[in-house]
């Protein structure tokens, strides 16, 4: 599979929509795109420089969360070697198609537009660099090495360790504007709940001071929920986790 762009969607529902838009928005340091689609249900994230890679839906069910669309040439083709790593087709919507990895997330195969460029991090008033630029896949822990190894094979980018053993990382396709985490979640013998049976997605943003960072975010609504050495597990004014950490905004690492 050619992946010649990838981008993360915001689901949100309906009520929590404008004013979640307004704080990514914020956070960002972007503009938003005017509404489009059949119910002006979908906007994008517009940098102030290279291509979008964040976009925001509203969405009339469910609690929402992240998903990412890959952007190839071939959609269905696309679709088949999917299949064949072990996702399944959630929807067939003609010009793109719904699909779940095999710890069930969904992601979505578009068609590839021209070739995009990398948006450049933003510098903030107090000197801070930031930029949101990468997918976290969490993944129940009896399901993590076969998602690690169905993203790796999807993407054609090798695993490499991270700063804990927790945590697995793709290695980043420098053309892209997002890379790729993986995170085992610990199973603590309780029977799992439906929602624990599948892997969900984060945010997270690299940034040259996580504190300033955690501050400016503050402003906006977010609160921080726990800090760590290197990063920051946060929750924005609606209640969706993310991170701020500790990575070189420019590339990602």
């Amino acid at each position: 599979m050619q992946i010649r762009w990838l981008t993360a969607f915001l689901d949100f529902p309906a009520r929590q929509f404008g004013s979640e838009v307004t704080f990514w928005r914020a956070i960002a340091g972007s503009t938003v795109s005017p509404p489009r689609g059949e119910h002006r249900e979908f906007a994008t994230l517009e940098p102030f420089n290279g291509d979008a890679h964040l976009r925001v839906q509203r969405i009339e069910s469910g609690v929402g969360g992240v998903h990412v669309d890959i952007h190839t040439d071939d959609v269905r083709a696309a679709a088949d070697e999917a299949v064949a790593l072990g996702a399944v087709l959630a929807a067939d919507n003609a010009s793109f198609l719904v699909m779940e990895s095999p710890a069930g997330l969904r992601f979505c195969l578009v068609p590839a537009a021209a070739t995009a460029r990398r948006s450049r991090p933003i510098r903030w008033p107090e000197d801070t660099i930031s930029i949101i630029d990468q997918v976290c896949i969490d993944v129940p822990d009896f399901l993590f090495d076969r998602e690690v190894s169905f993203w790796s094979e999807l993407t054609g980018r090798p695993t490499l360790p991270a700063r804990r053993p927790e945590f697995v990382r793709l290695q980043r396709d420098p053309r892209l504007a997002l890379g790729i985490l993986l995170q085992r979640l610990p199973f603590d013998g309780s029977a799992p709940t439906a929602a624990g049976l599948r892997a969900t997605a984060h945010l997270d943003l690299a940034t040259t001071s996580v504190d300033d960072e955690i501050a400016r975010h503050e402003d906006w609504g977010a609160t921080m929920v726990e800090r760590f050495d290197s990063w920051a597990v946060m929750m924005d004014p609606a209640g969706r986790r993310y991170c701020i950490t500790d990575r070189n905004p420019r590339t990602g690492n």
